[in-house]
């Protein structure tokens, strides 16, 4: 059995409110942001920020807020980022010192965006059932505001960066049910950063603009929004009615849904096609954004805390990719 036992999560102090991209973007209202996007303020790493800098803060805070769960005792670190520090090593490696983990543990990095929650959770319970390890330390970190060009209206309103540490034990207050995963790679020029790999290691410089201001280059995030929306509104209620099959249930079973924290437009097509009663189906993006793999961890966290979950939940995460995935969670 693989359960969750802890979830503790760290935004960067740093805070862009919608009144701050207004003055960027005179073209949009506060009000208008706050309705299209859902979300009134998000956090951002500082310049000398990293994404394992904020994986080492998650964890730091899930030691302290939970003295039961020992240092000593974890075994393996998985860490999900598209920000990495260093093409190598691995961030996970650099987590495992600076957060004083035993060396003779497993330790690895995945690239993954907002389907990586769900996944890691699918490896932790692999690691545990297959006796690797019994106690794993699932980071999430995103600084995906540093892969944004300054006047990129759209994505600036909704990303914001974070970093969640859960640790996955042989005991919990949430078992970790069934999964149903996809990907399709043809999907993948619809969310993209072209340059900074092995196919384009150098900067591009094809900076142009479109009609609308828009900014379009090699060198930043890149998102198609009207593809990964249809993208998503095909797949979504695929996969939710495969982990609803897959766990044995029905959609009355679950007490609540949590998906990935995309955007209210997004969230709120969603919710009704799949004809999910509002009180069933958590939102809390308004004050920190779409904060990528961190979203759902972050959701669980809030909600836990709410006193809301019990019982079944299904997470389902979708985006980069592309990449899906659903789970049930047995709340005790």
């Amino acid at each position: 059995m693989a359960c969750i036992k802890a979830i503790s999560y760290y935004l960067p102090e740093k805070i862009v409110t919608n009144e701050e991209l207004v003055i960027d973007f005179p073209d949009w209202t506060v009000e208008k942001i706050a309705t299209k996007v859902g979300v009134n303020q998000r956090h951002v790493a500082s310049e000398d920020e990293t994404a394992t800098d904020l994986a080492v803060k998650a964890g730091e805070k899930l030691f302290a807020a939970n003295p039961e769960i020992k240092r000593e005792d974890i075994d393996f670190v998985l860490l999900c980022t598209q920000s990495p520090d260093y093409l190598l090593p691995t961030s996970a490696c650099l987590a495992q010192d600076r957060l004083g983990l035993r060396t003779n543990i497993g330790a690895l990095d995945y690239n993954l965006g907002c389907s990586g929650y769900v996944y890691g959770l699918s490896l932790a319970k692999g690691l545990i059932a297959g006796g690797i390890a019994q106690n794993v330390l699932l980071l999430t970190a995103e600084t995906y505001n540093k892969h944004l060009h300054p006047r990129d209206k759209g994505n600036r309103t909704i990303f914001g960066d974070a970093a969640t540490a859960t640790v996955v034990s042989t005991e919990g207050y949430a078992e970790i049910g069934n999964f149903s995963l996809g990907t399709n790679g043809q999907g993948a020029e619809n969310l993209i950063i072209h340059s900074g790999g092995a196919r384009h290691p150098e900067k591009v410089n094809d900076l142009s603009f479109d009609e609308n201001g828009n900014p379009h280059s090699s060198d930043f995030l890149f998102m198609n929004g009207a593809e990964i929306f249809s993208f998503t509104q095909k797949n979504v209620p695929i996969v939710v009615k495969d982990t609803l099959e897959k766990n044995g249930l029905t959609h009355d079973d679950v007490n609540m849904f949590v998906f990935h924290q995309a955007n209210s437009y997004m969230l709120n097509f969603l919710r009704k096609k799949i004809k999910i009663a509002p009180e069933r189906f958590y939102v809390n993006m308004s004050e920190i954004g779409n904060t990528v793999s961190n979203s759902i961890p972050i959701a669980l966290a809030d909600a836990r805390q709410e006193n809301v979950l019990n019982g079944p939940v299904l997470i389902c995460g979708f985006g980069v990719g592309y990449s899906w995935g659903g789970c049930i969670l047995n709340y005790k």
